[in-house]
């Protein structure tokens, strides 16, 4: 299970966030009130998802997707598929990451669901929004799992989708250093 979370994670990438307005009734504030709201969303704890992590799809042939999709719209390929990079629109300094791979027909990577795609979700506090999740009723495949790059764990939707769900450590998958598509 190990290695199938590493091989359907080491390409994951995104960023999320919102922006800080600034109070345009009051110039004099708008130094104090940025801060005030970068404050708020840094220290934001609330169980959710914050953006896209990954899409994962099922391919007849992986290499030649992923060749396909490199030399033609300019992906920067790696045996997985691609790295997107961002910047975290909360904290600009921050890369974040989102991947996109092709998994071979036969995966049971994707299991229970049959569809031929999977999202993964870039979520905050993922304890809290698992906890929720099964107040709500929803199915949750597995235990969340902890890995040096973040924590995981999938759902099924009402639809029969697998959704994996990743707490993210971003800043693993920059010191690893390779090329990204931007």
């Amino acid at each position: 299970m190990r290695k199938k979370r590493l091989i359907g994670l080491l390409i994951v990438a995104a960023s999320a966030g919102c922006s800080t307005p600034t109070d345009s009734k009051d110039p004099g504030n708008e130094g104090r009130e940025n801060i005030t709201l970068t404050d708020k969303i840094m220290q934001d704890t609330t169980p959710k998802v914050t953006g896209i992590g990954g899409i994962f799809f099922r391919s007849k042939n992986p290499k030649e997707a992923r060749e396909w999709y490199g030399k033609n719209l300019g992906l920067a390929i790696n045996e997985y598929g691609s790295s997107f990079e961002f910047r975290n629109a909360n904290r600009p300094d921050e890369i974040n990451y989102l991947s996109w791979s092709p998994f071979a027909e036969g995966t049971d990577y994707f299991d229970p669901s049959n569809k031929e795609f999977m999202i993964n979700y870039r979520v905050q506090n993922i304890e809290g929004l698992v906890e929720n999740l099964r107040k709500n009723g929803v199915i949750v495949v597995d235990e969340i799992e902890a890995y040096e790059y973040g924590k995981f764990v999938h759902i099924m939707d009402p639809e029969g989708n697998k959704i994996e769900l990743w707490e993210p450590i971003d800043s693993v998958f920059t010191r690893m250093g390779g090329e990204t598509t931007k």
